[in-house]
């Protein structure tokens, strides 16, 4: 395992849309070795392949001790709505409302390339949510509700 450089915003990869993951093997682990101490080092509680410069459809996730592999992920259903502060490792200090469904169910592969759907709620859906955002070059400023906010701080001016 080895720490990798998180990409932060203004870099051009944040931004890209990530491939599906076609081969499960050691690289693929690797990825995920290193992403999850990166992610635990920064204290993380999610973390994407673009945010470590890898353009692949891979995400994790820990909340409340509940660590969890996404590879592929599709979010195949969302219910209600939740209106939370999210900050994120790419984005530096920053932190931000973001509206985001209350429950969602999200089917993806394991790093063996076994299949598996899980439904979750609030903290985990938001998370994952936030991570699969990632892997389309979706970052959690371009929805918040508090943009004016970041863009001030940021020293932008409005988008």
């Amino acid at each position: 395992m080895a720490l990798r450089k998180v990409v932060m915003v203004g870099e051009g990869s944040l931004r890209k849309k990530s491939k599906p993951v076609k081969e499960f093997n050691e690289d693929l682990w690797s990825l995920l070795d290193d992403m999850k101490e990166t992610m635990y080092a920064n204290d993380g509680m999610g973390f994407a392949a673009p945010q470590v410069g890898i353009l692949r459809r891979v995400i994790i996730v820990d909340v409340n001790n509940a660590f969890i592999e996404l590879i592929n992920p599709e979010i195949t259903s969302k219910k209600g709505e939740d209106i939370e502060e999210e900050g994120c490792l790419s984005v530096g200090s920053f932190r931000g409302r973001v509206k985001r469904p209350y429950e969602i169910t999200v089917s993806a592969y394991d790093r063996y390339g076994y299949p598996f759907t899980i439904k979750c709620e609030k903290w985990l859906a938001r998370c994952i949510c936030h991570e699969v955002d990632h892997l389309d070059g979706i970052l959690f400023i371009d929805k918040c509700l508090d943009k004016d906010k970041f863009l001030k701080q940021a020293g932008l001016n409005k988008m």
